[in-house]
């Protein structure tokens, strides 16, 4: 029995997370990540309160829109600031904070259910 989701080819599946990098579509990235459907960008935040509207810049610009963005707070959920939250909302895009682990796992989801989903990943 297949239990792998049917993700079309090209897609960046998070194949493996661990201390301070990630493996995304067949390429490991040293440190925290901003995943998107068809592309894996570096991301220069450390923790929680580096997460910005600035450093989600490239989520708001993505095109076409992201809906849902993934954030990955490292090893533990940590809550979103209600401004951060407010101003994403402002964008029409749904945060969702969890640890990085589940965040991955998440993004997988869907992706494979072919949704317009973003995750921003803090390194473990």
């Amino acid at each position: 029995m297949e239990v792998t989701p049917a993700v079309p080819q090209g897609r960046q599946i998070i194949e493996s997370y661990g201390p301070g990098r990630f493996r995304v579509a067949g390429t490991t990235h040293a440190g925290s990540v901003l995943v998107f459907p068809e592309r894996t960008l570096p991301w220069p935040v450390a923790a929680m309160a580096d997460v910005s509207l600035e450093s989600l810049a490239e989520v708001i610009a993505e095109t076409p829109a992201v809906e849902i963005l993934l954030i990955g707070c490292g090893p533990r959920l940590l809550p979103v600031p209600g401004a951060l939250r407010a101003a994403l909302r402002g964008h029409g895009i749904g945060c969702d904070p969890m640890d990085t682990g589940a965040a991955c796992r998440t993004f997988n989801v869907l992706l494979a259910e072919s949704r317009r989903v973003a995750a921003a990943l803090i390194a473990l």
